[in-house]
């Protein structure tokens, strides 16, 4: 049986057990794996020739959306986790205060490819993964 959302769009169609769409990952919680809250989930950016998921933005700080700052982390450092009913991510707090960010009224320019290798080397994973 699907159910729907208040635009009546099947909700079955936005999630099965080995996909999800992007409108659901959108506002999920990161959390550290001893269950610490992050942040969330803001965005997610797709690479358009492999159709893979290459970045979650998250967002951390500020209050109520105001003071916001935005982290692009590789999407090969996020693993979901059933038991957090969020994403699971290992990065400390030292780690997060120097990791390459923006704030609310900055712009990240995607078609920067120094700023995505900047961010896989921060995080030392291959650049494109």
């Amino acid at each position: 049986m699907s159910t729907t959302t208040g635009t009546t769009r099947p909700t079955a169609t936005r999630e099965t057990g080995s996909l999800i769409g992007s409108d659901k990952v959108e506002g999920t919680n990161v959390y550290r794996s001893n269950g610490e809250k992050v942040g969330s989930i803001e965005r997610v950016m797709i690479d358009k020739r492999s159709g893979k998921v290459a970045y979650a933005v998250m967002s951390f700080g500020g209050f109520l959306g105001i003071g916001e700052d935005y982290y692009p982390l590789p999407w090969s450092l996020l693993t979901y986790n059933e038991r957090l009913g969020g994403y699971e991510v290992n990065i400390s707090e030292q780690q997060l205060k120097g990791a390459p960010k923006y704030g609310t009224h900055e712009s990240w320019d995607w078609s920067d490819t120094r700023r995505q290798k900047t961010v896989s080397d921060y995080y030392q994973v291959p650049y494109g993964s």
